[in-house]
């Protein structure tokens, strides 16, 4: 609650002799001049001098006192450690209790952000210039559709927003009553998405717009996406505010409760999973499953937090959590169910859940469309691969082999467990294809014919089917 914010000025310990504010108008052509304040000292500029925002400054300089490259990770970054380890610890309470306390919780979690929302939506809808961004947010630029990025970031928004390949939806629904009208809740679950996210875009380009204008830029030129929205561009546009600190408070709040709900639904899916395929090891332990697992990400994000963890945070972020590799599992994820399980067989089980087959519409997107968009865009993205870039930093061949290591490591294990199954299965040639391409899962509408009764009807079970 500082009387100014630490990245509206160029006032700092950390800022260079490049600070500058964004905001400052001048006349290059008539050699006008202006003076920053960068230490306590002031400095004289020319207009048209290149500078770096104090934002830019704050996040690279003090934040993450950022490294050179990805070879230089230098040391940890307490306070950020400190951080990431209050967010672990908040997470492992919002869901040791299981999934009954995890729901109770998500209430919050998931509802507040809207409220946050909506007032910065009311806060941005105000300010002179945000007509310009919401236009610029709906008016779309079709040459964007020839680079191969936007199709990989799309992917990325749909299959990482719905929960999508990550398991979250599967281990979270399986807590359902048989009965439960997952197609209904199929429908909530996109129209909540797909608004939230157009909620959020006029939230944060009402913002953008008023930023370029009051630095007589385009909004194409101010607006950013990934973390360079989150903590350069956002932050930039709320220090011009008044009452600047109430605004940042709401934006960073919004953002942890985003985060946090993502992260524990995440959290929830893995533990289940685990707990489901080993039930005599894990089900009675699973306080200290959760504890386990959320120590080992907490070690595994301190490579996240060191002076060159942004580097590798890019690399996570590219290779190993998005993109091709979600592209991959949701392509063999369908085939799975539409023509190994058989589409007519898990339409035979949706009918005995719902009381009737639904519309062919989706028989079609599971056997045929949604397989031949992922083979699509996978085929226009080798053909138009950009390597990763950060900022203006190229990564070196080594980093990007790596990159390539972490993606196969997701994506080789479905082969991989297939030979195994192979290999361990008994027979001829011929018996063990067979077996091996058989569903061995007890079809639900001969095995589950009832209700399950729960000690609750609002609330789901503690037993997965």
């Amino acid at each position: 609650m500082a009387s100014v914010l630490p990245w509206a000025t160029c006032n700092n310990w950390w800022n260079t002799e490049r600070c500058g504010s964004e905001y400052v108008r001048c006349n290059a052509t008539a050699n006008e001049t202006f003076i920053v304040v960068i230490n306590g000292a002031n400095v004289t500029r020319s207009c048209g001098t290149d500078v770096v925002s104090p934002v830019r400054e704050f996040w690279e300089l003090n934040v993450l006192q950022v490294s050179s490259g990805v070879h230089e990770q230098g040391r940890v970054r307490w306070p950020l450690a400190l951080t990431l380890l209050l967010a672990w610890v908040v997470c492992y309470f919002c869901i040791w209790k299981g999934v009954k306390w995890t729901g109770k919780v998500s209430w919050f979690t998931s509802m507040f952000p809207y409220v946050l929302l909506l007032i910065l939506l009311i806060r941005g809808a105000t300010l002179d210039g945000a007509a310009e961004g919401i236009v610029y947010y709906l008016y779309p630029n079709f040459a964007k559709l020839q680079e191969s990025t936007v199709w990989i970031e799309a992917v990325t928004q749909i299959f990482f927003t719905y929960g999508l390949v990550l398991g979250t939806q599967i281990a979270l629904g399986s807590y359902n009553k048989y009965h439960n009208n997952i197609l209904r809740d199929a429908y909530i679950i996109s129209a909540v998405n797909t608004g939230t996210s157009l909620f959020a875009g006029f939230v944060i380009f009402s913002v953008i717009g008023f930023m370029a204008k009051e630095q007589g830029k385009s909004v194409a030129e101010v607006a950013q996406s990934g973390t360079g929205l989150a903590f350069l561009v956002y932050p930039s546009a709320v220090a011009q505010l008044p009452i600047s600190q109430l605004w940042s408070i709401l934006f960073f709040l919004m953002l942890f409760f985003v985060g946090l709900d993502s992260q524990f639904c995440a959290l929830e899916g893995f533990v289940t999973a685990i707990s489901d395929e080993w039930p005599r090891l894990f089900r009675k332990r699973k306080e200290l499953v959760t504890l386990a697992v959320c120590v080992v990400a907490y070690f595994v994000g301190l490579s996240m937090i060191t002076q060159g963890g942004i580097y590798i945070f890019e690399m996570f972020n590219f290779y190993s959590v998005s993109g091709i590799v979600l592209l991959v599992l949701i392509f063999f994820e369908c085939i799975a169910i539409s023509w190994a399980y058989g589409v007519n067989r898990f339409y035979d089980a949706l009918n005995d859940m719902l009381g009737y087959y639904p519309s062919l519409w989706w028989k079609m997107c599971w056997t045929i469309a949604t397989p031949v968009i992922c083979v699509g865009v996978f085929i226009f993205y080798v053909a138009k691969y950009e390597p990763l870039v950060y900022v203006n930093y190229r990564y070196p061949w080594w980093a990007e082999l790596i990159g390539w290591l972490m993606t196969m490591s997701s994506v080789l294990i479905i082969p991989a467990y297939g030979l195994y199954f192979f290999i361990k299965t008994k027979g001829t040639l011929r018996q063990r294809f067979k077996l091996c391409f058989r569903p061995d899962v007890d079809e639900p509408i001969k095995a589950n014919r009832l209700p399950i009764n729960t000690p609750d009807d609002s609330l789901p079970t503690e037993t997965p089917l």
